[in-house]
């Protein structure tokens, strides 16, 4: 466990703080009903949980860290990036929306462009995924780790698709050649709880294309403070905001990107 001496536990605790203020709010919305609307297109939603949760959560974190500043997925960017948190108050709402219990909350801390803590709350299980940078990774207070498993063949991965994959349709190539090679693929639907769940041992790999920052802030560090790799499609060191994303336990990731890559 961080201890608290450490200069960034005040940050995590107030994340982890607004992440179950967040979690409070999605179980509200659950259980009175919400409306929803769309942003890119017709199933690209957006609830009432997502606005005010980003609300509330921005509150709480300004209210605390005034000096930092903020990227969310529904309110923009605003303030320095010296110091900033980066926010995905639902990760999942279309799953959310449906009822389907794979959703949850993404937040990071960025200092002078570098993660260097990360929460995620799976609020359906109230399940708190967090990490500090040298630390550790930690499942709602307890280690994890990344698995060992060494064979791509009889990994479990993971992966997701664009809202519109007619007009986007590039990550169905490296899904179709992962299913051709008998890859067991999974698609849940929110990237930042398929990373975590790489770092907790669940899955051994996550890939995906064109996923914005808030998506994997927090999961990206989560994952290689768990044991894990994180990079591009060409296995080059991951940065923030690039259109690619591969995330595994470390000892599959070579073949992982040879297979996505593979051509005929």
């Amino acid at each position: 466990m961080i201890g608290r001496k450490h200069p960034y536990f005040p940050y995590l605790e107030t994340m982890l703080e607004a992440a179950h203020l967040a979690k409070g709010i999605h179980a509200y919305y659950q259980a009175k009903g919400f409306t929803h609307g769309t942003k890119s297109g017709p199933t690209d939603l957006v609830t009432q949980a997502d606005r005010e949760s980003e609300e509330a959560i921005k509150e709480l974190l300004l209210s605390r860290f005034p000096e930092a500043g903020f990227l969310g997925e529904e309110g923009g960017s605003e303030g320095g990036k010296a110091l900033r948190f980066i926010v995905d108050p639902l990760d999942g709402t279309v799953n959310y929306a449906h009822g389907f219990p794979f959703y949850g909350v993404s937040l990071a801390l960025e200092v002078e462009g570098h993660i260097q803590v990360g929460v995620v709350l799976d609020t359906s299980r109230d399940e708190a995924f967090y990490a500090v940078r040298g630390e550790g990774a930690f499942l709602n207070g307890r280690p994890i780790r990344v698995t060992k498993r060494k064979e791509l063949l009889g990994s479990l991965l993971a992966t997701g698709f664009p809202y519109d994959v007619a007009k986007d349709p590039e990550n169905l190539t490296y899904f179709h050649r992962a299913l051709s090679k008998g890859l067991l693929v999974r698609r849940p639907g929110a990237a930042a709880l398929d990373l975590v769940y790489v770092a907790a041992g669940r899955l051994e790999g996550f890939w995906e294309v064109k996923l914005n920052p808030w998506d994997v802030a927090a999961g990206w560090l989560i994952v290689e403070e768990a044991g894990g790799k994180v990079t591009d499609l060409e296995g080059k060191p991951y940065r923030l905001g690039h259109r690619y994303i591969v995330a595994t336990n470390g000892h599959i990731h070579e073949a992982l990107i040879q297979t996505l890559l593979a051509q005929g």
